[in-house]
């Protein structure tokens, strides 16, 4: 039984840990990326509408590759571009076109029923879609992003896993304690 309690004080240690950790990365990686993390050289990006629905639903998130430049797309691809400022869009390449030199893209979401208006220019293209997405981890990544998602997923597992750190101290301690007062009542009976 003493075997079984400490397998899984260890294996809740190491998950505190662990989950600190995580969202340590999440947040700092979050904030210093401007918001979106990054993940072996792969952007993290949440999905915010049901525009590709079914290919990804609202509250994912998605792993699209950077460009450079925005070329070398074809018809088929998702791509994740800059419609306005703060706003990036991630919708299927319909059409591919050259005009003064510049590539063009025309885009639209899956689950739309029209084409994007506008089309895109290849300098405004972020990345591509990556075929790889987490359901409702989205919503997770928007609160990290929050000024209070960052405090309290760096505060909560950091309380949580020091408070749990002081009940390991105390409980080794009583048992030191105990081990402690047994010898010394065997040391005066023996005597």
């Amino acid at each position: 039984m003493k075997k079984l309690l400490r397998f899984m004080s260890g294996t809740l240690t190491v998950l505190l840990f662990t989950a600190l950790i995580c969202m340590i990365v999440v947040v700092i990686s979050s904030k210093a990326s401007g918001g979106n993390p990054s993940i072996m050289g792969y952007e993290i990006k949440s999905v915010l509408s049901g525009s590709m629905e079914p290919t990804f639903q609202t509250g994912s998130v998605i792993a699209i590759e950077p460009t450079e430049d925005g070329t070398g797309y074809e018809e088929g691809d998702v791509i994740t571009y800059q419609q306005e400022q703060d706003v990036l869009v991630t919708h299927r390449i319909t059409n591919v076109s050259e005009s003064g030199g510049d590539v063009i893209y025309e885009t639209k979401g899956d689950n739309n029923d029209a084409v994007d208006m506008n089309p895109v220019l290849a300098d405004n293209v972020v990345g591509k879609y990556v075929d790889f997405t987490i359901p409702y981890l989205g919503y997770l990544v928007d609160f990290a992003n929050s000024q209070t998602g960052a405090l309290l997923l760096l505060v909560v597992p950091g309380i949580i896993v020091f408070l749990y750190g002081i009940f390991s101290v105390w409980r080794e301690l009583t048992k030191l304690e105990k081990k402690t007062q047994k010898d010394s009542t065997n040391e005066s009976s023996n005597v």
